[in-house]
């Protein structure tokens, strides 16, 4: 028993010494966690530079876009064929994936040899493909295919720019013992499908090129959503991930992401790596057929690994250190041991034995010593390559974490490669030194099962996928997609209703109502004095005291209170609505301490009104969600008269009532003469004008102007725009509280779009293009898509993931995907708002160039509204469209200060300046 635990201990020992010995031996091979952060943060460097248009053309890796911008979602379907060109086989398949509520893929393949010289055997890029055409009819006649038309995946492992996902610029450079001549700077798909026309027998389209990296990945996103990162561990090293497109100069776009090939491989070509890179390196790469490239891979891939440690062994054996001093032709010759040796001399327990013999068929004499420092060797090369490829992960995986801006992530690397397959010790050091260098990533490696073949059909099928989707999205959104022709209609329309709302005959049938304000004048500076101002026409109403200053030194001064009115008063009585304003204006005045003065006031009602004077302003109908009983018809100014004496404790001298598109014109006017438009785009749409007295056939006298309240809202209630309203649209005026009227203002405010985007959401839902299919209860509720998401989702800055996590705060779990189309959603219906908006813009400032007779118009609009100030894009479509439809105007739109508010108090402090004229 003492004997054996004597030879134990002794072996123990012996071991312990060899192991020392190669460790001294091969001490820059044995990478530190502090040297593995900083490779890490190296080709983090090289992958910035990789993206950039200006640095790409001098990076080493080259970050090429695949124009795969979609994972599987499991709904693909489909019968697929793929081929696939890469290693030492050549492959075909067919694939058939189906979504019947089991989401299933199954995969037939057929081998075929790839010649073992390919640069004797194919010496032309069209013998090349050629077999690999010859090689596909052979497998559709074995498969009984050929009386069918397919799609066909190509997977090609080889680094090639791409200009479309089925386009190839051209192959950049041969690896992994590939050298056909012909081949580079050659379109390869084109070559591949003029070698598959000369059959005339079968018919195939070459839809998707992909890398066998990237189809790892596709493969293992079919399996786990999660999967975002595809790595090759094999003959070759490569390792692909989903990017921002906002990152990607190289492509046009920023919207989603793309999937990039990094192409690591080349990673070190420019010295990057030199001081990490041995002798055993140098002298492989001079050996190698493509010198001072793929050095990265050089150091990682089985293809050279093998011929690494039979350098190592070589001069270690020359050194005396093995064998006695003497090497065999065996092992000065180049090639003799490969990665199965390697892997075989690894294993845990018959290693040594598997080294023995390995060593002993390369003719050599190993001594027990020798043994376990050759396998010690072998351990040190292998953990090396485990390392270095851990490290570029690690730097991979941190930018996917940062780019979505995470603490933590959770996320799925599909892999592949008979390194990583094969090798006993490879995959469990890889995991380890992953986990160790990015404690922050809770990552799960998945093993792709034929992902080069499988992978290659599975982009193909999403290609499929996001075709027939991107079909059926362009026919929703076709309809708001607007001609200049279909603007131009919709401004003439406008224009003959202005007419009509204008004249005496046709004024009670208008849709655009047209109304007087009786607002006679703009400021002209000496106003002055102290004004109150109530402003009501949304979910809040204002109270403001505003100080007017004139001469030298003018100036508007405003103090203001909010308060909000609940939803009971909007839809209760007209009573309660009144004594809710006056209790707002009672607390206002208190909090102010001027309750009892008695100050005129300004009225800002912004909802549609037929005035008899300034201050006698009748309900035409409430707009807005209001809908509160006994208003309509009724005199607004006498109901708050009516609701003060009620409360019988304070007066007021209630001046004017206006309307707040009135209040903005007036707001600019005050400081640009030539402000004689309102507009007000936000939870409203409306516009006012100054229009001659002449043409005003429903107020008498015909000199000066008077202030038109257009109302146009109602525009199209008489069906006269009902050729570009949508299904949506009528879906929105049906379940709106005053279904058939303000339709107009139905497509262009902010009240609306929101609810127009669910509809359209709840339709591509229901396709199956958006949420999985998953109507949620969030996007069942009227009301949940508020405005302001559609201007905070359409901003340029705000990347996708943003864009989901506003969606996920409405209860709706998107994809990066969803993303996308919910954005292009908000695009099309925001913009149909501006356009429209601007159309009936254009018949205005139309109208006021033809009515003075020049033919070319100077004159400025005052804007105000949340949709115009705060959307960012509804402010740029809305002048742009205007200049298209009237460029004989040159307009400039000028933003309001508070022209609901401070606009009321100027149309008062204009009032009683005219009143007392008219007195002296």
């Amino acid at each position: 028993m003492f004997a054996v635990h004597l030879l134990a201990f002794h072996f123990t020992k012996l071991k312990e010494d060899q192991i020392k010995k190669v460790d001294r031996y091969l001490y820059h091979m044995r990478l530190s966690d502090d040297v593995l952060l900083d490779v890490m943060a190296r080709f983090q460097a090289e992958m910035v530079k990789g993206l950039g248009k200006d640095t790409n053309p001098t990076a080493t890796v080259k970050m090429l876009p695949t124009f795969v911008r979609s994972l599987p979602d499991g709904s693909e379907k489909g019968d697929f064929l793929a081929v696939d060109l890469g290693g030492s086989q050549f492959r075909a398949h067919q694939v058939k994936v189906s979504d019947d509520g089991k989401q299933s893929s199954q995969l037939e393949s057929k081998f075929y040899p790839t010649p073992k010289d390919p640069d004797s055997v194919l010496s032309f890029l069209m013998q090349l493909f050629d077999y690999v055409a010859d090689c596909l009819l052979d497998f559709m006649e074995t498969k009984n295919l050929k009386h069918k038309k397919l799609p066909l995946g190509f997977t090609f492992s080889f680094p090639c720019k791409q200009t479309k996902l089925e386009e190839v610029r051209f192959l950049l450079a041969w690896t992994k013992h590939f050298k056909v001549r012909g081949a580079q700077d050659t379109d390869v798909v084109s070559s591949l499908r003029k070698a598959l026309q000369k059959h005339k027998d079968i018919d195939l389209d070459v839809l998707a090129l992909v890398n066998d990296t990237v189809g790892t990945m596709m493969t293992c996103g079919y399996d786990d959503q999660r999967c975002e990162v595809g790595l090759i561990i094999g003959t070759g090293t490569n390792a692909c991930y989903m990017e921002e497109m906002r990152h990607i100069d190289l492509v046009e776009g920023d919207e989603g992401r793309m999937c990039i090939n990094t192409e690591w491989g080349a990673f070190g070509d420019d010295g990057a790596l030199d001081d990490l890179r041995t002798e055993f390196d140098r002298e492989l790469d001079l050996g190698s057929l493509n010198p001072g490239k793929q050095l990265f891979e050089k150091m990682i891939s089985s293809l050279y690994l093998g011929e690494l440690v039979r350098l190592i062994l070589l001069k270690m054996t020359k050194e005396g250190l093995l064998f006695n001093g003497k090497a065999s032709t065996a092992l000065l010759t180049k090639g003799k041991i490969e990665m199965k040796h390697v892997s075989a001399m690894e294993k845990y327990k018959e290693g040594l034995s598997n080294t023995k013999e390995i060593l002993t068929e390369l003719n050599l004499f190993p001594s027990e010593e020798d043994c376990i420092a050759v396998q010690h060797v072998c351990t040190i090369v292998s953990f090396r390559s485990a390392n270095l490829c851990a490290a570029a992960l690690a730097a991979i995986l941190t930018r996917l974490r940062e780019n979505k801006k995470l603490l933590r992530m959770r996320t799925t690397v599909g892999i592949d490669g008979g390194l990583y397959k094969t090798h006993p010790q490879y995959a469990k050091r890889l995991h380890k030194v992953v986990r160790r260098l990015v404690p922050n990533c809770d990552v799960r490696f998945l093993l792709s099962v034929s992902g080069s073949g499988k992978g290659a059909a599975m982009v193909t099928a999403v290609a499929y996928r996001l075709a027939a989707q991107r079909k059926q999205i362009d026919a929703a959104l076709a309809p708001f997609l607007l001609s200049l022709e279909t603007l131009r209609e919709v401004k003439n329309k406008m224009r003959t209703e202005l007419e009509y709302g204008l004249k005496r005959e046709t004024q009670a049938s208008a849709t655009v109502k047209m109304l007087p304000t009786y607002v006679c004048g703009t400021p002209d500076g000496t106003e002055k004095g102290k004004f109150l101002a109530l402003d009501l026409g949304g979910t809040n109403f204002r109270v403001l005291l505003v100080k007017i200053r004139s001469g030298r030194r003018r100036s508007v001064q405003m103090y203001n209170k909010i308060f909000a009115i609940p939803l009971e008063i909007m839809q209760g009585t007209g009573e309660e609505l009144f004594d809710h304003i006056v209790q707002c204006i009672a607390d206002f005045l208190e909090y102010m301490g001027i309750k009892g003065a008695r100050l005129p006031l300004g009225f800002t009602f912004s909802f549609p009104c037929r005035q008899a004077s300034i201050d006698k302003g009748t309900l035409v109908g409430w707009t807005k969600g209001f809908k509160a009983t006994d208003c309509e018809g009724e005199d607004v100014v006498d109901m708050l008269r009516e609701a003060i004496r009620r409360r019988n404790e304070f007066d007021l001298d209630i001046v004017a009532v206006v309307n707040d598109t009135v209040g903005t014109m007036m707001t600019c006017g005050y400081e640009d003469p030539n402000c004689e438009i309102g507009l007000i785009a936000g939870t409203g749409s409306n516009v006012c004008y100054m229009e001659d007295m002449k043409n005003i056939e429903i107020v008498e006298g015909n000199e000066g102007k008077m202030c038109i309240n257009t109302e146009w809202g109602g525009f199209g209630d008489n069906g006269c725009i009902d050729n570009i309203r949508t299904k949506y649209d009528k879906e929105v005026d049906e379940g709106s509280l005053n279904p058939g009227k303000q339709r107009y203002e139905k497509m262009t405010s902010g009240m609306y779009l929101g609810e127009i985007v669910r509809q359209i959401l709840i339709d591509l839902t229901k396709q199956g293009l958006l949420f999985r299919g998953q109507i949620s209860e969030s996007l069942r509720k009227r009301g949940i898509f508020e405005t302001k998401f559609l201007s905070q989702i359409e901003s340029d800055r705000l990347a996708l993931l943003q864009v989901r996590r506003i969606l996920q705060q409405l209860g709706l779990d998107s994809t990066c995907e969803d993303s996308i189309i919910v954005k292009e959603v908000c695009g099309a219906v925001s913009r149909r708002a501006a356009q429209l908006c601007g159309a009936g813009l254009a018949a205005i400032v139309e109208k006021k160039r033809e009515d003075r007779g020049v033919d070319h118009l100077q004159i400025t609009v005052g804007v105000d509204g949340t949709l115009y100030k705060l959307h960012p894009h509804f402010s740029r479509v809305l002048r742009e469209t205007v200049k298209e439809l009237a460029p004989q105007c040159d307009v400039t739109f000028m933003l309001s200060e508070d022209g609901s508010g401070k606009g009321a108090a100027l149309i008062t402090a204009v009032a009683k300046r005219l009143h007392n004229v008219g007195q002296k």
